[in-house]
């Protein structure tokens, strides 16, 4: 089980503060440091100083680290052209080395476009567009060097694109789906995707939602392997007054952080962490939303990454 620090720095965070706890999930022997990708804060809370975009911190944190993995849960494709997202994202992974994970899908928070003047069409154009740019970013990466890219959709044209710059690897970054629908989640991301991804869910909702996946990846014939992954709040503690403080700290209460999340002592969450690779996780991202407490990603890597 591999464990990766997911951040939400639309609730309040500077780069000074991401780039904290990024060094921090390196030197503690995290796999990965995420962020979402959102414009706006969400609940009661101040968001200052304000959103930062997600693929300009990632590109600084691409200077400013050396092992962590660096990626997004999730990209939204109405946020992008896909065409200068494929350049971004092939920037950054060549300047961190090869360490870039994309999440995308199809963005669904409104009122974030609203307050940025970004089209929010319907859902189903939504996965359209996003169904689109995911065969877009990958022929833009795979095209040979010397050669050109051509694309014609619903939504999207492109004539001969010089397919430039490349990322690290000849296939690509890995690309993760995530969601819970039914019917077309898991046909794009038996087609398209590296990771499957089930986020803040019941272990018993993640297992059927891996299910689904699943079959949409046999169904299609797929070879390559697929990874399952699961995203989790968390809140650990010593003791219950540890985890109370904390838990209060992120405006959560703990009986509904521990039946909703990872909460709990260090050993309670290993338990329930054991409980989403008994499904078939084999990676989690912990939603850390207090970013200035450093102590409590220290905590989580002695006590529950170290003994899993």
């Amino acid at each position: 089980m591999r464990l990766r620090i997911f951040t939400e720095p639309q609730q309040g965070a500077s780069y000074d503060t991401l780039l904290a706890v990024a060094k921090a999930a390196e030197d503690l022997g995290f796999d990965a440091f995420f962020r979402s990708d959102h414009y706006v804060k969400m609940g009661d809370v101040s968001g200052l100083p304000g959103p930062t975009d997600a693929w300009i911190t990632l590109g600084a944190l691409a200077r400013e680290t050396s092992r962590i993995r660096l990626g997004t849960l999730m990209t939204a494709a109405t946020f992008r052209y896909p065409g200068p997202l494929a350049i971004s994202v092939a920037q950054v992974d060549q300047m961190s080395g090869g360490r870039v994970d994309l999440g995308i899908g199809t963005g669904w928070f409104e009122e974030e476009h609203a307050a940025y003047g970004i089209p929010f069409p319907s859902l189903g154009e939504r996965f359209e567009r996003l169904e689109e740019q995911l065969q877009i970013l990958t022929g833009l990466w795979r095209t040979p060097d010397g050669e050109t890219f051509d694309f014609e959709g619903r939504h999207y044209t492109l004539k001969d694109s010089p397919a430039l710059p490349k990322p690290a690897r000849p296939e690509g970054p890995p690309i993760l789906i995530g969601g819970f629908g039914a019917k077309r989640t898991p046909r794009i991301a038996a087609e398209h995707a590296d990771e499957y991804n089930v986020p803040f869910a019941q272990v018993d909702d993640t297992a059927a939602a891996f299910g689904r996946v699943r079959k949409a990846v046999e169904e299609r014939g797929r070879t390559r392997p697929m990874v399952y992954s699961a995203a989790q709040v968390v809140c650990c503690g010593r003791d219950e007054a540890e985890i109370g403080r904390r838990a209060a700290a992120i405006g959560r209460e703990v009986d509904e952080l521990r039946e909703n999340g990872l909460c709990g002592t260090p050993a309670e969450i290993l338990e329930k962490i054991g409980k989403f690779g008994d499904v078939g996780a084999e990676c989690l991202y912990l939603q850390i939303l207090d970013l200035s407490d450093i102590n409590h990603l220290e905590l989580i890597a002695f006590e529950v990454l170290n003994k899993l």
